[in-house]
């Protein structure tokens, strides 16, 4: 008995080491690959909010820009109905490319309380400078279904 145990302990352990190499492929991406495009956020005349909704798989990305002023205030919630999706919202002049490994990378700064690592569902804050912010949205599992709701007063 201890041996069959061991034999399924042991092929357990090679099947959560497969699933966690699956997952990594998925998620990186060859280096030549494209960055996601960029789509601008633009708002109705005389409206200072609207609602985006897309999807987006595990290791992908969605990528939208907004155009603030300083001292403006944005409010973003991002709902998806298998709560699954997450964002990061970069300052102006932050850059999109990919690393070496094919994964995207950012260089540019997180707007503070949307820390890097930290899952994001909603967030709302007085934008610091005037410019381009970036948003990015993407998923902690599978694909997500997403709704973003921005408002900037």
């Amino acid at each position: 008995m201890p041996r069959v145990l061991s034999l399924m302990t042991s092929m357990a352990i090679v099947l959560l080491l497969s699933l966690s190499s699956l997952s990594t492929a998925v998620e990186a991406a060859d280096p030549a690959t494209p960055v996601p495009k960029v789509r601008p956020i633009f708002f109705a005349s005389g409206s200072s909010r609207g609602t985006i909704g897309g999807h987006v798989t595990r290791g992908q990305h969605d990528l939208y820009s907004l155009t603030a002023a300083a001292g403006q205030t944005m409010s973003l919630t991002v709902t998806a109905p298998d709560d699954n999706a997450i964002f990061q919202i970069y300052e102006p002049g932050t850059t999109v490319g990919r690393d070496a490994s094919g994964a995207l990378e950012f260089k540019g700064k997180l707007l503070r309380a949307a820390v890097e690592g930290e899952v994001t569902t909603r967030w709302s804050g007085r934008l610091p400078v005037q410019g381009t912010y970036l948003l990015e949205v993407g998923s902690t599992r599978g694909q997500a279904r997403y709704s973003m709701d921005i408002r900037l007063d």
